[in-house]
């Protein structure tokens, strides 16, 4: 089951873990909006609360009140597959004989099924279809017979795919990143503790530091009672496979991600959108919110190498009490979300050409019809620009891009895709541009969903990589504080 999700934990010196893993999730509401849960451990036993909904509605006073202790992780669930129910709403419980286990996982197994059948064959009953489940009965499992360090690397050295793990063992909080590094995990420093989070906007919530990212196959460990953490690289790959679509769409623009802050590499994207495939026109918007940074960054091109003053103009207004278009679970609601979501102004757009920014076209559906919106409203022209390449393949890792049969440029050209939207020109940006502004070989990203190759082993795909599974043997062991 394929999830991009949210995940934080915090191990703290004397203060109850909840209220900062509810203000740490609540940072991280974006990430998921199908469900939100707690675990935290109070010295004695372990206390969950796990439910459908956002993370507001999830939690009532009397709810953080009950989830006791000083030490404990949190989860926000974006599910594109599986089931929508509490079965596969995290963090994930299990009780066993060297204590208790909480497991929060974003991202996606690639053998998941393969594991699952074979603990089941073993005995291991299972309560739903997601693959944190497997994670989690594979780590009790090894528990039972290694020392922490031990069963998480024996663990890591049978999964395989993108994962971002926040963990409890009892009152001890891990942190683990895939050895590729495909999904974000970053480490914080709090006035009373450390925390892990996927995005270091979390951090900033609860008035901490940020550290650093952790590291790809790294598995951090959070001491009780907040006094530091130590560090144990677990296993290195050749390569990374760093998912750019995080720096595109998916993280909050004041995130800073392996090192680069979203909002600046948003406006640097737009920057190279305009030499790639600039366009003078009256007006450069975006469609809000993620679409911002690249239209401020074009607009800053055009003006800088233009002899055009290209304003740069909201020209489309959020109704912000409807979600993201993006992760509504049917295209029915997508399609009617659009029209509740963006209504133009008139006067910035009546009787000019417009350049309308976006971060991506994946079905094609808001695309035509914003369009048609600012044509209705009197555009004279409407020239799209796209900060990201075609998506021409599905997202495999955990980021929900549909089947090939519903993604628009998986079978046309960009004509084609121009002509269908009903935009006067459209272009998108190149890979080797992304790359470039992220400042990372080719091969250190994962590119499957905009190239069709996958850093992993997927069946039915190509690599564009050799990929081998991890070795275990001895750990690299070492404090990092």
């Amino acid at each position: 089951m394929t999830e991009k999700c949210g995940v934080v934990g915090v191990s703290l010196d004397g203060r109850n873990a909840a209220r900062p893993l509810y203000y740490g999730l609540y940072a991280l509401q974006h990430r998921g909006q199908e469900s939100a849960g707690i675990v935290t451990h109070d010295g004695f036993q372990q206390h969950s609360h796990v439910d459908t909904g956002l993370v507001g509605d999830v939690f009532g006073e009397h709810d953080l009140d009950a989830l006791a202790g000083h030490a404990g992780i949190g989860h926000v669930r974006y599910p594109t597959s599986g089931s929508l129910d509490t079965s596969c709403a995290q963090p994930f419980s299990v009780s066993f004989k060297s204590g208790s286990l909480g497991l929060s996982h974003n991202g996606n197994l690639v053998n998941a099924d393969e594991i699952r059948d074979e603990l089941a064959g073993i005995g291991h009953a299972f309560t739903s279809d997601g693959d944190t489940e497997v994670i989690a009965h594979d780590l009790a499992r090894n528990l039972l017979e290694e020392d922490l360090i031990r069963a998480v690397k024996r663990t890591m050295g049978r999964i395989h795919g993108s994962y971002s793990l926040a963990i409890s063992h009892d009152e001890t909080i891990m942190g683990v990143r895939d050895p590729q590094g495909n999904r974000p995990l970053c480490l914080g420093k709090l006035e009373d503790g450390y925390m892990i989070a996927s995005e270091s906007a979390a951090i900033d919530t609860l008035d901490g530091d940020l550290v650093r990212d952790v590291r790809p196959g790294e598995l951090v460990v959070l001491r009780d009672g907040g006094s530091g953490f130590d560090s144990y690289q677990l296993f290195e790959a050749e390569n990374t496979a760093h998912c750019f679509f995080e720096h595109v769409y998916f993280a909050r623009p004041d995130s800073v991600i392996d090192g680069t802050l979203v909002y600046e590499a948003r406006r640097e994207l737009g920057r190279k959108l305009w030499e790639e495939s600039g366009v003078v026109s009256d007006v450069v918007m975006p469609v809000p919110d993620s679409g911002r940074a690249f239209a401020a960054g074009y607009a800053e091109g055009a003006n800088e190498e233009s002899d055009a003053d290209v304003e740069f103009a909201e020209g489309l207004m959020k109704n912000r009490y409807v979600g993201r278009t993006f992760i509504m679970p049917t295209q029915d609601e997508r399609e009617r979300a659009v029209r509740l979501k963006l209504n133009p102004i008139k006067s910035t757009v009546e009787g000019k050409s417009v350049t309308l920014i976006d971060d991506s076209i994946v079905r094609g559906t808001t695309s035509t019809q914003l369009v048609q919106l600012l044509k209705d409203c009197g555009a004279a022209e409407v020239h799209m620009r796209i900060g990201a390449p075609p998506i021409v393949a599905p997202c495999y890792m955990g980021i929900d891009m549909a089947t090939r049969e519903e993604l628009m440029a998986a079978d046309k050209s960009t004509d084609e895709i121009r002509e269908a939207i009903d935009a006067d020109s459209l272009s998108y940006l190149s890979v080797d541009a992304v790359a470039e502004v992220l400042q990372r070989e080719r091969l250190d990203l994962c590119l499957g969903c905009v190239t069709g190759e996958y850093p992993y082993d997927i069946e039915g795909e190509a690599t564009d990589r050799e990929v081998t599974r991890p070795e275990i043997g001895d750990e690299s062991v070492f404090a990092d504080d």
